[in-house]
């Protein structure tokens, strides 16, 4: 009988998440990726040049330890856990993604159409790295924090400007998905 790999359960995940929280406000930490391009940013002389970088940053070396972590999970995950079974899509949503032009919604996590070399290397795809880079980077910058560090750090510290940042995230999602995904890719 073949062992199928299944995503943990919130009952797991979610218990070892709050253990993570509980520990890092306990020790005066923030959890956030976005503050680690700082760190490498600084780690690479960018002080020299500007202050927002002219930070003791081996202060945050405990913070790039999440970096590193991201990293192997994420290579354990695709190629150690990775269950390639077709993704449970609904039917309404597999039609409107194939009148978009994706070939193959719901049989791959990642569909080629967005997370190949030939789709980034294309002037779409670069335009909407570089356009959506930037978009990113600006509102992380403006937001003061990333989605993980308001949604996760923020919030469970009870912080409301981290609860409007949230909030506006899942706004610009909704943006995104119904306004602009169509306009780009239809």
């Amino acid at each position: 009988m073949e062992y199928i790999l299944q995503p943990w359960p919130w009952y797991v995940s979610g218990p070892l998440l709050a253990m993570i929280m509980f520990t890092l406000i306990y020790f005066g930490k923030t959890f956030g990726m976005s503050s680690n391009l700082r760190t490498f940013c600084a780690i690479a002389g960018a002080g020299r040049k500007t202050a927002f970088f002219d930070f003791d940053w081996k202060s945050q070396k405990w913070n790039l330890v999440v970096v590193l972590g991201a990293v192997i999970g994420g290579f354990i995950a695709h190629f150690l856990l990775s269950n390639p079974v077709d993704i449970d899509l609904n039917p309404v949503t597999v039609e409107s993604l194939s009148q978009l032009g994706f070939e193959n919604a719901g049989k791959s996590l990642l569909p080629a159409e967005l997370f190949s070399w030939d789709a980034a290397f294309s002037l779409k795809g670069l335009s909407t790295l570089i356009i959506g880079g930037f978009l990113v980077g600006f509102g992380t910058r403006y937001a003061g924090g990333c989605t993980s560090g308001h949604a996760i750090t923020g919030l469970s510290n009870l912080q409301l400007p981290s609860l409007i940042a949230v909030v506006g995230f899942f706004l610009g999602g909704l943006i995104m998905i119904h306004l602009l995904f169509p306009l780009i890719f239809g």
